[in-house]
């Protein structure tokens, strides 16, 4: 196998959770918010119902294929050369969207955080950061997020403690004031984005050990990751409102600036966007990582860490031209990304389990 490392199954279920987060926890409220008013929280709970029906499909695929990837099945149950097509499709998928997570970090930082600072510099230095994480091997990486998991949770237990002085319930009602149409196509932008895009786990599932436990462990992750989007979609309507919330970029950085104990604890919107970083680079690490694992089965490759330093300067070039500005990332992320992300997330991955079904009834008989 390319990958000669193994992680635990705790180590897995930091990654999803980290994953989940990833580029959500800024920008998945306003979107909710925009559909489903004052029900964002109730659309955000319907996502990760979802999510929880997508993470069933994954272990089921992968629970067959317990020592071969993602790309590594598609080649066997589809053939040689169409497998190796889906697979090269794989590759694309996860590229471009590493290069649409650098590019969320990218755009955050160039207006909230270092207004004068070149897009193109930002993007430089948090890849030269991914391309030292990864170059060790899983392994390496993994083990660095069971350090940073505590910080991400405890800010968001200061963020719970810390804001309700500020809440007014009023900002909830009425439940399902608008019946529950709106609430359904709020949900379905976000589980394009992240639930969908939990299939880059199966390029990591053949490394894990303890196999058995695998599932209960993917559940376990998705499920802490989608609940503290749920929390922070409920604390942004309780504390922004639906209005404020849907017409902000970023509403839970706006929501951590609103705290403010006594004149003394304040200006907590640097420790949330710290955290930010923190997911976002391990969803943008997995998927640099799961395009080189991608690509090394595609050419039969037995090394790897050759691919890391050109992927990233094709990286950054794909980064900078996804998307031309702002508004054009929100219609292509509520509009388009679901359909893309759901071809690469649902429809293949099914078909895949039903033909190894398939192919398991026709050899038993």
């Amino acid at each position: 196998m390319i990958e000669k490392g193994r992680i635990g199954v705790h180590q897995f279920t930091i990654l999803t959770i980290l994953f989940t987060i990833g580029s959500s926890i800024l920008i998945a409220p306003s979107g909710l918010a925009y559909d489903a008013k004052e029900d964002a929280w109730i659309a955000a709970i319907l996502g990760l119902l979802f999510g929880l029906l997508l993470v069933i499909l994954y272990q089921a695929l992968g629970r067959r294929f317990p020592q071969k990837t993602l790309v590594a099945y598609c080649e066997e149950l589809m053939g040689k050369w169409f497998g190796k097509a889906i697979g090269l499709l794989y590759f694309c998928f996860f590229f471009l969207l590493a290069a649409l997570v650098l590019r969320n970090l990218g755009d955050f930082i160039s207006t909230q955080v270092l207004v004068d600072t070149p897009l193109q510099f930002t993007h430089i230095f948090f890849l030269a950061i991914v391309i030292l994480g990864i170059r060790n091997g899983l392994e390496t990486f993994t083990r660095t997020s069971e350090i940073f998991l505590p910080w991400v949770l405890t800010f968001f237990f200061l963020m719970f403690i810390l804001l309700p002085t500020q809440m007014k319930t009023s900002n909830m009602l009425p439940v399902l004031g608008y019946g529950l149409k709106p609430v359904v196509r709020a949900s379905i932008p976000l589980i394009g984005t992240p639930y969908m895009e939990l299939v880059v786990f199966l390029m990591i599932m053949p490394f894990v050990n303890q196999t058995q436990k695998l599932g209960k462990a993917f559940l376990a992750g998705v499920s802490i990751g989608g609940c503290l989007l749920i929390v922070i979609s409920l604390l942004s309507i309780l504390v922004l409102g639906d209005d404020l919330t849907a017409i902000q970029m970023y509403p839970s950085f706006s929501l951590a600036r609103r705290i403010s104990i006594g004149n003394f604890l304040e200006r907590l919107e640097v420790v949330m966007a710290g955290i930010w970083f923190i997911t976002i680079y391990f969803k943008l690490t997995l998927c640099l990582y799961a395009s080189a694992v991608a690509l090394g089965e595609i050419f039969k490759l037995t090394e790897i860490r050759q691919l890391y330093v050109p992927l990233g300067m094709s990286l950054l070039v794909l980064s900078i031209i996804a998307y031309p500005d702002a508004s054009y990332f929100v219609q292509f992320s509520s509009k388009i990304w679901v359909f893309f992300s759901g071809t690469f997330g649902l429809v293949i991955p099914l078909l895949l389990l039903l033909s190894a079904i398939l192919r398991k009834k026709l050899r038993s008989q």
